[in-house]
């Protein structure tokens, strides 16, 4: 793993307290039952920009902690590791896929496949089951809204992705 600089630390840092800000604040929630069964939001943005800029290490720092920090600050049931395990997913995934384009600009259409691909395993499929495993959701009850909430966040957060990258060398370098 490699060492993060205090200035990389410091914007790990404030990406994760825009995670649990967005996540756990600035997010709609839907009850199924006694549990939340869906959140719609921007939470994961910060965590798939982390990845994208400081790249798999730094998104599943970013992931992991917000989650973690973001439960004790604000729980909502009972602590599942489970969860955590997607959200450092969620900051590890695009940059992995990314890689493959041996390429450090990407387009827009990069991006989204990434993101897509993202966020397709981490809450389109993982989150559903996870919510399954730990509270008998059953996983097609909240796929619908899943779908159409990434389908909406995916192509978003590729262009906010991009045009932060873009002024990159002003806000983080």
């Amino acid at each position: 793993m490699r060492k993060f600089s205090t200035k990389e630390l410091v914007n790990l840092s404030l990406l994760i307290a825009l995670n649990i800000v967005l996540t756990r604040v600035a997010s709609i929630r839907i009850n199924i039952g006694a549990v939340e069964g869906i959140r719609i939001g921007f939470g994961s943005f910060p965590i798939i920009l982390a990845g994208l800029i400081f790249g798999p290490a730094g998104g599943g720092i970013v992931g992991a902690v917000g989650d973690i920090v973001g439960y004790y600050i604000n729980p909502a049931g009972a602590y599942m590791p489970l969860f955590t395990l997607s959200a450092a997913l969620t900051g590890i995934i695009p940059p992995l896929v990314l890689r493959m384009t041996k390429r450090q600009n990407w387009n827009l259409w990069e991006l989204m496949l990434a993101i897509g691909i993202d966020q397709i395993i981490t809450s389109v499929i993982l989150t559903p089951y996870f919510l399954q495993l730990a509270f008998g959701i059953p996983f097609f009850a909240t796929l619908p809204a899943r779908i159409l909430s990434q389908a909406i966040n995916v192509p978003l957060f590729a262009v906010l992705a991009l045009r932060i990258m873009k002024r990159a060398n002003i806000l983080l370098g």
